[in-house]
């Protein structure tokens, strides 16, 4: 039909970043825990990347069997999560990504 919007739906990257993050609600709570240490140090800006380095360290030496896994795809769509958590506003630095659509509801 012309001149008709069709609704999209979620990207397939971010479709699979959603069932990621349903399904391992525990990852979201680790890098909450390590934003809230940054920020409790007085840090502004931090890196995702890093948040995800530090939590893959931890995970390594407390995870039996499979090695844990992240996706650094998922990077963008976590860190516009953990900016709006209150008191982490602005940690991270975000640029134009297909994650700026992720409905955070």
């Amino acid at each position: 039909m012309q001149g008709q919007l069709l609704p999209l739906g979620p990207s397939e990257a971010e479709q699979r970043f959603m069932e990621f993050h349903a399904a391992n609600p525990h990852v979201y709570d680790e890098l909450l825990k390590i934003c809230r240490f940054v920020r409790s140090r007085g840090i502004q800006r931090f890196g995702i990347a890093a948040c995800f380095e530090r939590l893959r360290w931890l995970k390594m030496f407390e995870t039996q069997g499979d090695p844990f896994l992240l996706n650094n795809s998922y990077r963008a769509w976590y860190s516009r999560l953990l900016n709006s958590e209150p008191g982490l506003e602005g940690l991270f630095e975000v640029r134009s990504s297909g994650a700026d659509f992720l409905d955070a509801a």
